[in-house]
């Protein structure tokens, strides 16, 4: 696979649709990182445990995921040796705890899902390590219950904030202090009791100014009767951060003694959130687990675009068995390119463990490589046609392709003249043949259609369109190329039909009709006879465009018996024959009467020393004499 393949067939698409069904980053993070498998028994194993999951779906209705969240970063904190705080405890209690009921929950369930439930064993559980947090962090807080000395010093801390909360509220009742008081309430300054003083009264109330308000006309002072006991309540918060910190160090060094089975469980965890989102999308479509083989083999039967919604025709496919590569036909928006990525995006969901939407017999084959080429490849960074692009790109795929390879093309050998174009993609399209890869590709060319006719284990298929309403119906028929639709819907617009049979008669064996006009069915008048006598005629200096270039020239040698003239064009003179050019202006009204039309041919460099020799330049006779000399040595 390729980053190309994935883009192009909106696979990354399908992953972030299945990733709305996690419910936490673990399965995320794995469905970000989940690639389609090549190998036989991981397909079958990741396609098992979808179906498991989804059986356990349609029995129970929900999983019980709740309090698992990814707690990958507060592990790795761990591991560095950081300390946890209160709130990433309770989350790793949540985390276990979420852990020990999923574990409960899936080995009940070893009757529906006994693959999903042997995963269940390798679970531990950790209910000390959880009722510890529980019983010692509540409300993301360290409780006072969680050891003796921190239920002491608290004890202490509360006696002395009473001991400072009575003497301040002394002061503030006291009829004596109330002019130095701008509010009555104790304020707390950087931990500090305080009371808001008027400024200009701070040197009359003993105490020290802790802080002072915006516009200073308020000071917060810590009065000197509680100044020793803010002291000794500073020492117990002290204290009590210092018994709060052993606490956490312990928890989180319980923790970390179980990491590595912490670790087990997440992975589960992990696994378990990516499975059963895969089993809700497949219940959300209707999905089932289709089979599987390694051969090539793809049986598509009602399938649907797990990407597409309303009502989508679902696509009927074979490929695999009696023929290894399919070239489907049909009109424009006629629904080819959505059934290549319909094929491609189907393989890669199996590939990946998803269900797909279809009926129970669809087959599937595992591919070692899926590459595809559809769309505009054209690369402006890189000055690339379409063309260009496209070609690049299939050279990339062929020295990448094997046996085990699909292929799906879009239009292929488009781009180009028709001609080579189709001989370019037969000739492709037969090369990967050889090479043993299975190839779906959309065309337009008839040459193509005609050669996989030809070919034995080559099949046309083509899209079904309403013959009266010219609507496509987007169903593929297998087996048929169908007639053209272009001479289909000309018939349909009254265009003659010996006009179209006579088509047809071109598209079978290019035996054109070159007869002549028949001279009786001419008008002619003097005016048809003047402009056929002057259609081809050129004159020198006449400025012509010449139709394979697109650009324009000047005549200079007129018409000879071939019907060839000499056309001046870039510094050169070109041979190119009268039918392949057209008059664009005549000489005589570029120039004017008497003009020297030599001169159009002959650069400025060389006029000048024309002129220069004809008025006797000795400087110019010197410059030619040098240019002798030269030439001699």
């Amino acid at each position: 696979m390729n980053k190309m393949t994935y883009e192009k067939l909106q696979y990354n698409d399908l992953k972030e649709m299945i990733k709305s069904y996690c419910v936490s980053g673990l399965g995320k993070q794995l469905i970000d990182q989940l690639e389609p498998s090549s190998n036989m028994k991981v397909v079958k194993n990741r396609l098992n445990e979808t179906t498991e999951a989804r059986a356990i779906l349609d029995a129970e209705g929900h999983v019980p995921f709740l309090g698992v969240s990814n707690i990958e970063n507060l592990i790795k904190n761990l591991e560095k040796g950081l300390i946890l705080d209160p709130s990433d405890l309770v989350s790793i209690s949540d985390f276990l705890r979420g852990c020990r009921k999923i574990k409960k929950f899936m080995l009940e369930k070893v009757f529906f899902a006994p693959v999903l439930a042997s995963y269940a064993n390798s679970m531990t559980e950790f209910k000390k390590v959880e009722e510890e947090i529980n019983f010692s962090i509540k409300g993301s807080m360290v409780d006072s219950a969680a050891s003796k000395e921190l239920r002491r010093i608290r004890s202490n801390i509360e006696t002395v904030e009473e001991k400072i909360k009575e003497r301040l509220n002394k002061f503030l009742n006291s009829s004596t202090n109330k002019k130095y008081i701008q509010d009555f309430f104790i304020s707390k300054k950087d931990d500090r009791f305080t009371i808001p003083i008027k400024a200009s009264f701070k040197n009359q109330v003993a105490g020290t100014v802790v802080e002072a308000s915006s516009k200073g006309s308020t000071v917060f002072m810590e009065l000197n009767t509680v100044t020793k006991l803010n002291g000794e309540l500073s020492i117990l918060k002290a204290e009590e951060a210092m018994e709060e910190y052993q606490i956490l160090a312990t928890l989180s060094g319980m923790i970390l003694e179980d990491i590595y089975h912490i670790n087990i469980n997440m992975e589960l965890i992990s696994q378990y959130d990516m499975v059963f989102a895969k089993a809700k999308f497949s219940k959300n479509i209707g999905g089932i687990e289709p089979k599987l083989n390694d051969y090539g083999y793809i049986k598509l039967l009602n399938c649907k675009h797990p990407l597409l919604s309303g009502d989508v025709v679902p696509l009927n496919f074979e490929i695999g068995t009696n023929y290894r590569s399919l070239i489907i036909t049909g009109p424009n928006a006629g629904g080819k390119t959505i059934v290549l990525k319909t094929i491609g995006l189907i393989t890669l969901a199996a590939m990946s463990g998803f269900h797909v939407c279809a009926a129970k017999e669809t087959e599937i084959s595992v591919f070692e490589n899926i590459f595809v080429d559809i769309g505009d490849n054209q690369s402006i960074e890189n000055a690339l046609s379409t063309f260009s692009s496209h070609m690049k790109n299939l050279s990339e795929i062929m020295k990448a392709s094997n046996n085990s390879t699909l292929l799906l093309f879009d239009e292929i050998g488009s781009g180009t003249e028709p001609n080579e174009g189709a001989a370019l993609a037969i000739s492709i399209l037969e090369e990967f043949y050889q090479m043993g890869c299975i190839t779906i590709a959309t065309t337009h060319y008839g040459e193509i259609k005609r050669f996989s006719e030809m070919h034995s284990d080559f099949m046309n298929a083509a899209m079904r369109f309403n013959n009266e309403t010219l609507e496509p119906l987007y169903k593929l028929m297998i087996g048929k190329s169908g007639e053209s639709n272009a001479l289909w819907i000309s018939r349909k617009m009254d265009i003659r039909e010996k006009v179209l049979l006579r088509a047809k008669e071109y598209m079978e064996n290019k035996a054109y009709h070159l007869d002549r006009v028949n001279e009786s069915k001419l008008r002619k008048t003097k005016v048809i006879k003047e402009k056929v006598e002057v259609k081809n005629v050129f004159h020198k200096g006449d400025r012509v465009k010449l139709l394979d270039y697109d650009q324009f020239g000047i005549i200079y040698k007129e018409i000879d018996n071939f019907h060839n003239v000499i056309v001046y064009f870039n510094g050169e003179l070109l041979e190119v024959n009268d039918k392949r050019i057209s008059l664009e202006v005549k000489a005589t009204e570029l120039y004017p009467e008497g003009y020297d039309l030599d001169t159009l041919f002959i650069d400025y460099k060389t006029r000048k020393m024309e002129h220069d020799i004809e008025r006797g330049s000795k400087k110019a006779l010197r410059k030619i004499q040098k240019e002798i000399r030269k030439n001699k040595e």
